[in-house]
């Protein structure tokens, strides 16, 4: 049984394809990780490989009534990357794929959530981006900084930072 389980939402921007490296770095710290893609994400991540590392399947569309079964509770959800779609419809309230309807319970369960945006700069100038994101903080997400926009030479993500971002 988990002692402190992490959902991991990723979403279809390219460091999605890198998520292992963020899983292990999580795993060093003691947490078990459940990743959770969104569906065009899936497409783009190793669900057998994560699979393997985390223990648990890559889900990315929700289980038949008739299966039994599940991931265990989470503790914590992260949202990385998190893209402009993904962050407008769930700051609307929108559940249309099981990462939405995940990240829609985690604010009603009032669970702790941290979002990592990944925006080029033309979409994070879109007004709508903006306002979600600070709907999400004022629903008690925590909204880091979108990476795209200040990008690090040679690194597509600064999962470290994010790591160091999550207590415990």
């Amino acid at each position: 049984m988990a002692e402190r389980v992490l959902y991991l939402v990723g979403c279809a921007a390219p460091p999605v394809r890198d998520l292992g490296t963020f899983v292990a770095l999580l795993q060093a710290r003691g947490w078990d990780v459940c990743v959770i893609a969104t569906p065009t994400a899936a497409g783009w991540v190793d669900g057998d490989a994560l699979a393997v590392q985390t223990g648990y399947p890559v889900l990315s569309a929700a289980r038949r009534p008739d299966v039994v079964g599940g991931l265990p509770r989470a503790d914590v959800v992260v949202v990385a990357p998190a893209t402009f779609n993904t962050v407008n419809k769930w700051a609307a309230g929108i559940s249309d794929t099981l990462a939405l309807g995940v990240l829609n319970e985690a604010i009603g369960l009032r669970l702790p959530v941290y979002v990592a945006p990944y925006a080029k700069a033309t979409l994070a100038a879109h007004p709508a981006f903006g306002e979600s994101l600070t709907k999400l903080a004022r629903w008690g997400v925590t909204v880091l900084p979108n990476e795209l926009i200040r990008p690090v030479e040679g690194q597509s993500f600064r999962w470290a930072r994010l790591l160091d971002s999550i207590p415990g």
